[in-house]
This record gives C-alpha cells, structure tokens and sequence, in this order.
C-alpha cells in the first residue's frame, strides 16, 4: 500500500509540474523562472513594516543560501529588488522591491491569475470548490498550518444531505463507538425535513470551508412556539475555530426572527463539546433519562432556551 501511494504521489508532481509549466526555462511566456518569480511573490508580499531578509527567505523557501544568493543578484541586476540596511540593524539587508520591480511582479500575477482562470473555465461551479477543497486538505494532509481558510454557511446543494448523514454516523462511530443504528436515526430526521420542509419556519446550515462541508444544523418546526434544534456537527478538522458556537447562534437569530419564543433539543451527556456550546448560547438542561441507543447505554438530555 505504501509503494502505490508513493507511486501515485509522484505520478501526480509529474502531471503538476507539467501542467504549471515548472520545467520550463522561463514561466508565464516572461525572462523569469519559476524561482524568480517566487522570490518576487514572497517580497511583494511581505508586510510592509516587516520586510524579508535572504535568511528569511532561505527558511520560508527552503532553498540553498547560495542558490538563494544568486538568484536575488541577479533579479538585482534586472533592476526588481533593492537591499537596504534594517532600520537599527545594519547587518541585517531587507529586500524590497523597486518601482520597476512592483510594475513587473504585477503584471506576473495578473498573467498568472489569468492563466489559472483560462485553467478552470471548463469546470462547474461545483467542480470548482472539489478542486479547492482537494488542494487544500492535501496541504493540511502534509503540514500546512499556515493559512487560515474562510468557513461559509450556505443553503445545502443536491448531495449535501447524503454526505452529513455519513458524516456524523463515521464520527459517532469513531469517536462515541455508536453503532450503524445512528445512522438510521439521522438518515430519518433529514428524511423527514425534506418530506415536510416549511420554509418560513425552518432552515438547514451547511457549512462549507475549501469547496468541503465541515459541519451542519437544522431548524425544525415542533409546534407553532418552539423551534427545534437538530444535527450539530462540526467536522474535526474545524474544531477549535467557534464553528459550532456560529452555527448555534446563526440557528438562534432565524429562530427567533420566524417568530418562534423557545426553542428546544435533544442530546446525550456524552457530547460534552456539544452541551457547552449549549450552555454557553444560554440553553438550560429541563429533563434527562438513560437509555439503552446505538449500541450504548446513554444519558438523553432535553435543552431549552427562551427566544
């Protein structure tokens, strides 16, 4: 399994490499290479109060402090980029880019965008947010943390129930070791809220980050003053950013702007992550009793906030 994975890694550098032109001497039809045009990206692109040095390049590139030497020297030489001593530092050489050089790293960025646009224009909408959602949760697979990525709640899209009900019936399992009989229960309710879906009095969350869906909630109608809460998830790769607390609030404010003066939920002691943002949106714990579900003897607890 290891060697078809290493493989399949390589087969796929070779058709990147290949598709962005990386082997060619020079990139977007201009006198750079890819390096080049890199070192331009990372300069252009620093904080302005907080330039780069060549070590900081080196480390952020990973790249050889001689390589790295030769090819500042020589985009210097072009005219792009200028070193000049830190403010107090004099040993320490800030790169920055000249007039000429923020001409010319702005027209490679426009040509790159146009290129990647021209890359993508025969792919759907859909297709599209797969793409990004696969770029980026290889990135996240091989260890990088250093981009935040922009969580959006949207309305679900043909497909997006299917994928919750799978979703929480694997991470009930994995994480709680609920049985395949979960995945009954939550098939059902979403069945349910397709069957008699009201839109002026409920609503389904799905939360969608890199084209992926990392978490979900339902508003349902349980009589003409309470509204219900159902089906919170948040994936674990979301976990820590306040998802669950944003989806809670975003369910309270519809809640309460359909009319409804309460609302109401079920759940089990177990999820301790879940009860907190509970409590924390001011719900209050009315009822519990054990049961015997999912193959677990549980604790069902009824939460209850005034609107």
């Amino acid at each position: 399994m290891q060697d078809a994975a290493i493989a399949a890694i390589r087969q796929f550098n070779r058709f990147h490499t290949k598709l962005v032109g990386a082997l060619n001497e020079h990139l977007l039809a201009s006198d750079y290479s890819l390096p080049q045009v890199r070192v331009l990206y990372e300069i252009a692109n620093a904080p302005p109060a907080a330039p780069l040095s060549a070590n900081d390049l080196a480390e952020a590139l990973r790249l050889d402090p001689g390589y790295l030497s030769r090819l500042i020297g020589g985009l210097e030489a072009k005219g792009l980029i200028l070193r000049e001593p830190a403010p107090g530092n004099a040993r320490r050489q800030e790169l920055r880019l000249t007039e000429t050089g923020r001409a010319e790293f702005a027209r490679l960025d426009s040509a790159s965008a146009a290129e990647v646009e021209a890359l993508i224009a025969p792919l759907s909408e859909r297709d599209r947010r797969e793409l990004v959602g696969a770029m980026a949760r290889i990135r996240q697979l091989l260890g990088d943390r250093t981009e935040d990525r922009f969580v959006v709640l949207r309305d679900p899209e043909p497909g997006d129930l299917g994928w919750i009900v799978h979703r929480q019936a694997r991470l009930y399992a994995e994480e709680y070791g609920w049985d395949w009989t979960y995945e009954g229960l939550v098939a059902e309710i979403v069945g349910q809220f397709v069957k008699h879906f009201d839109p002026a009095g409920e609503r389904a969350w799905v939360a969608e980050r890199d084209g992926g869906i990392v978490g979900s909630i339902f508003v349902v109608r349980e009589d003409d003053a309470t509204a219900r809460l159902r089906l919170l998830y948040v994936e674990p790769s979301a976990r820590g950013l306040g998802l669950g607390r944003r989806l809670v609030e975003e369910a309270l404010r519809f809640a309460g702007a359909r009319g409804y003066r309460r609302m109401i939920l079920w759940t089990n002691d177990v999820l301790v992550s879940a009860r907190r943002i509970y409590e924390a949106a001011g719900f209050r714990l009315i009822d519990e009793k054990p049961h015997h579900s999912f193959g677990q003897d549980l604790v069902g607890q009824t939460w209850e906030r005034a609107l």
